[in-house]
């Protein structure tokens, strides 16, 4: 049940009048100007926690030279996700431990569809090895390269989730256990190569492999520097001096203030253009005038001279 904003009497739900009984104040436009100047307090509020946000997230992903280059650098490891970490070779299918195989092979997301596509297939061959042979280990082989990938994802975007604290040591966190998922990835891919050789055959799903053989692959050393540039970057980052709030908005304040007088300045620029413009139009226009008199104005004196001539 609302009241009065005046004299504090209940108003019940059914009572549409815009007056109170009891006092007479109007209550939709009760103490308007108040109210009117709390809401524009409340609005820039909003605008100052936008502007604080929008700021942040500029500076966190290009504020300086450091992390413009840390924007560069955590992008680069998506190239090591599609080189060869491991590989298993068979007279069969083969696999590679890579987003994309260029050797023919069945790739991370080849197996990956297999375990969704044939789960049950999957899981009875894990089981007739007890889970400890090829088909196991490249199995979680895979899963931790996905999960490597995840986290380095993650730690891209916490550069911007985390922007309000430009110092947050999250993202190393994030590149560290990517690296460890990486490595123990690549282990199990490998170990499984070794593992199939003393199997004839093995099938993953639907693919088979016969006389296996294989192991780490040399697209790893490439993935596992960009990693840790990352990560190395992240650190350089998290370490290096960040600037405040009241520091950047002075700064955004600053850059507009500026583009504003830019454009003012150019407006009068264009209307002192266009001032000039019209005056010469309207000398053009006087001197066809002058030019337009001066010829009926010979006409003129020459009908006139004509008619004199015949005259006489």
């Amino acid at each position: 049940m609302a009241s009065c904003p005046n004299c504090g009497k209940k108003i019940s739900f059914w009572n549409i009048k815009a007056e109170c009984s009891n006092c007479g104040v109007s209550i939709p436009n009760f103490n308007w100007v108040e109210r009117l100047e709390e809401d524009n307090k409340n609005a820039e509020k909003s605008f100052a926690v936008f502007y604080r946000t929008i700021n942040r997230m500029a500076y966190s992903l290009f504020g300086t030279k450091l992390r413009i280059a840390r924007l560069v650098l955590t992008f680069l490891p998506a190239i090591g996700f599609i080189l060869p970490w491991a590989s298993v070779k068979s007279a069969g299918d083969s696999f590679d431990l890579t987003f994309l195989s260029f050797t023919g092979g069945k790739s991370a997301i080849d197996i990956l569809l297999q375990f969704f596509n044939n789960s049950s297939l999957l899981l009875e061959n894990m089981a007739f090895e007890k889970y400890s042979g090829p088909v196991t280990f490249i199995l979680l082989g895979t899963l931790f390269f996905f999960l490597s990938a995840i986290f380095i994802v993650i730690a891209f975007f916490l550069n911007i989730i985390k922007c309000a604290k430009p110092k947050t040591k999250s993202t190393v966190t994030f590149d560290i256990i990517s690296i460890a998922f990486s490595i123990v990835s690549v282990v199990l891919f490998s170990m499984s190569a070794s593992l199939g050789a003393d199997f004839t055959a093995f099938s993953v799903g639907e693919f088979t492999a016969l006389n296996s053989s294989g192991g780490f692959a040399w697209g790893y050393i490439v993935a596992i520097v960009l990693l840790l540039a990352a990560m190395g970057i992240n650190i350089a980052v998290a370490i290096a001096p960040a600037k405040t709030d009241e520091e950047l908005e002075a700064e955004r304040k600053a850059k507009a203030d500026a583009k504003a007088a830019k454009e003012h300045e150019e407006e009068i620029k264009k209307a002192k253009a266009r001032e000039e413009a019209e005056k010469a139009r309207e000398e053009e226009q006087k001197a066809i005038v002058a030019e337009a008199k001066k010829k009926l104005a010979e006409k003129q004196a020459k009908d006139k001279a004509k008619a004199e001539k015949h005259s006489k």
